[in-house]
């Protein structure tokens, strides 16, 4: 079928392979947000967020409401949040949360990633002076006056708003994440994805060759299941 078919095809499964870990990241979110506060989106503010990013994200509805009733079993293993941060070639700084059921082996696994990339693992808190947390919603901007979305969501605790083609970018305060997310429900807004991100305060440039090198080792934690985001300072 020649070579065009095969580049198509390792499209197609990069793709897949990429909705498959959204689809897994999603329904671990789903899960800690259910043992942290039930099952019920009604009352739930962060689940009912996690559920809005899984339809964001096209995640089938029964595939949701599975995640949803398999949290709430007894049996479901429960899972621990963790923060794992490092340096990786050119010393760019490079921070990846986890949801994990066994701490040992996320951690030795992060570990081996970083020691076989050239890299190093530090200690919790070791890059809190690089990264910021922010509140960031994404909406849509189809007919919507930027400027007057803009005074009516400073009282809610906005800072900025980007642009970028038909979409929105909404950022807040860490601590105005929850009032921004019931100020957007007020005014009728429903936000295609809502999370907390991990924000470079400053970036680390470096050459193209060790570029290559950051990008293969993020590459590899990214790919690791425990793994929910991956974050660095790459210029």
């Amino acid at each position: 079928m020649g070579r065009a078919f095969e580049f198509r095809k390792a499209r197609k499964m990069k793709r897949w392979d990429a909705m498959a870990k959204g689809f897994t990241r999603m329904g671990k979110e789903i899960a800690l947000a259910v043992k942290s506060g039930g099952p019920d989106p009604t009352t739930n503010a962060r689940l009912r967020v996690a559920v809005q990013n899984a339809k964001g994200i096209n995640m089938p509805k029964d595939r949701i409401e599975a995640a949803i009733k398999r949290a709430s079993s007894k049996e479901d293993k429960d899972l621990e949040e963790v923060v794992y941060e490092g340096y990786g070639p050119g010393g760019v700084a490079i921070l990846a949360e986890c949801a994990t059921d066994n701490i040992n082996r996320t951690v030795a696994n992060i570990r081996s990633y970083f020691n076989k990339c050239g890299g190093s693992l530090g200690k919790t808190g070791s890059l809190d002076f690089i990264f910021t947390r922010k509140g960031v919603f994404k909406i849509n901007a189809e007919g919507r006056d930027l400027e007057e979305l803009e005074l009516e969501l400073i009282d809610f605790g906005l800072e900025e708003i980007q642009q970028e083609e038909d979409l929105l970018f909404i950022y807040t305060a860490f601590e105005d994440f929850g009032n921004m997310s019931k100020g957007l429900e007020t005014l009728g807004i429903e936000p295609i994805s809502s999370e907390l991100q991990r924000i470079a305060l400053s970036e680390t440039e470096i050459s193209d060759d060790v570029a290559e090198e950051v990008i293969k080792l993020i590459e590899k934690i990214e790919e690791d299941d425990d793994v929910q985001n991956v974050y660095h300072n790459m210029k």
